[in-house]
């Protein structure tokens, strides 16, 4: 056990799996045994190359659960044996935001997969401050769920969201249908989803999309005017990160409405329409990764109602991870989470 295989993006479109040796169980730290690992759409910007924070070669793989198998001498909250998922993120606890409670915005943020340590392997080290205990009705497979969940979360929260509210959401991957969870398990109002997969619209609908759009084959803008009454919605999420999806989550609002951004850009810089925004008075904010929102996430899951499991399409072993990305992105697959099934 002091070395074992870890999947890293060597070359884009490239998947291959490195040794890489046990690093020692400090004080407060736990060593899990990975259950399952998921694609992360962030994953896919690095499988070819385009992540804007993450340069090749780097590790893959942070939306994971497993089994606690051992701890170090000064854990208290976690027991071996506990099942749990993995909060990836690196924060320095003292910085100014750190201090605030604001980790997210820490002045040195990282993630573990950034810093050498990926979920498509078989074992994982992390401070027990970062791991969240699974619900007992919660699979690993889902659990590894937990934080893609939390970046929803976190946007939903962003948005100032309030009971009622109107919402649409530009982007039908995995976050733009986790948001549509969110939104509606939380008591939105008409909720609205534009994409350009055919079973990932399906699948909104299924998941309780009031109207779902084909931003490929329809004037979604126009749309969405037409069936509000030409105001337009309270609130959009930009979900892809792309220039047109994030004119449309602006022009979607009706006056004093909230847009908020969480897809990942792969072309750094894009054109709006400024005068919108004193026009019609409404705001653009961003949503970065998840602050306390794993704890929110862990809640939901908890409810039998709520369909976590919905989202996984393909359940696939560790030695087939390069057909994993490759079923990802053929449309032809209809995936939308891909998990690996590590032990």
């Amino acid at each position: 056990m002091n070395v074992y295989p870890m999947g890293m993006v060597t070359a884009a479109g490239k998947v291959e799996f490195v040794e890489r040796r046990m690093p020692e169980l400090g004080q407060n730290d736990l060593l899990i045994k990975i259950k399952a690992s998921a694609i992360c759409g962030s994953d896919l910007h690095i499988y070819r190359g385009k992540h804007p924070s993450a340069p090749l070669p780097v590790a893959i793989g942070h939306e994971l659960s497993g089994q606690v198998i051992k701890t170090g001498e000064n854990v208290t909250r976690i027991t071996e044996g506990d099942r749990v998922a993995v909060e990836p993120v690196i924060a320095c606890g003292v910085c100014d935001f750190c201090r605030r409670g604001s980790y997210h915005l820490c002045v040195d943020i990282s993630f573990q997969y950034r810093v050498g340590q990926g979920g498509f392997a078989p074992y994982f080290v992390v401070d027990e401050n970062w791991a969240h205990i699974l619900p007992d009705n919660v699979s690993y497979e889902e659990g590894a769920l937990l934080e893609p969940l939390s970046v929803a979360v976190h946007a939903v929260r962003r948005a100032n969201f309030g009971l009622g509210m109107t919402s649409v959401i530009f982007g039908d991957g995995a976050i733009g249908l986790f948001t549509l969870l969110v939104l509606k398990y939380m008591g939105g109002g008409n909720t609205y989803l534009a994409g350009i997969q055919e079973h990932r619209l399906r699948k909104a609908e299924r998941l309780g999309a009031d109207t779902v759009y084909n931003n490929l084959e329809q004037d979604v803008i126009q749309l969405l005017l037409e069936i509000t009454g030409g105001l337009g919605v309270d609130l959009s999420f930009e979900a892809v990160g792309i220039e047109t999806t994030l004119v449309q989550s602006l022009s979607a609002l009706k006056k004093g409405g909230t847009a908020v951004l969480l897809g990942i850009f792969e072309e750094h810089e894009v054109r709006i329409p400024a005068n919108i925004f004193i026009q019609k008075e409404i705001s653009l904010v961003g949503s970065q990764g998840y602050n306390w929102d794993f704890q929110r996430a862990q809640k939901l899951a908890a409810d039998v109602n709520f369909p976590l499991g919905e989202l996984i399409t393909h359940t696939l072993q560790l030695d087939q991870l390069q057909e994993a990305f490759e079923i990802l992105l053929d449309e032809r697959n209809e995936a939308i989470k891909v998990v690996i099934q590590v032990d």
